[in-house]
């Protein structure tokens, strides 16, 4: 299945795991508490770093479809 979207559902820790597994579709904003999927990204080129992301999130608010 082919990643078309990916968000972040409230309840985000801003523990930096996302951005650290996929920098290339996730980034914590200066001064944010929460991270957010970088926009124009290609999905279809970072799948198994955001499903390893989505799998690993401790609160897990890292969703895609």
């Amino acid at each position: 299945m082919t990643i078309r979207n990916v968000w972040i559902e409230p309840g985000c820790i801003a523990c930096s795991l996302s951005s650290d597994t996929c920098p290339a579709v996730f980034t914590i904003p200066e001064g944010s508490n929460t991270a957010v999927v970088r926009p124009g990204v290609d999905f279809s080129q970072h799948e198994a770093k955001i499903r390893e992301a989505a799998e690993n999130c401790p609160v897990s608010v890292i969703k895609f479809e």
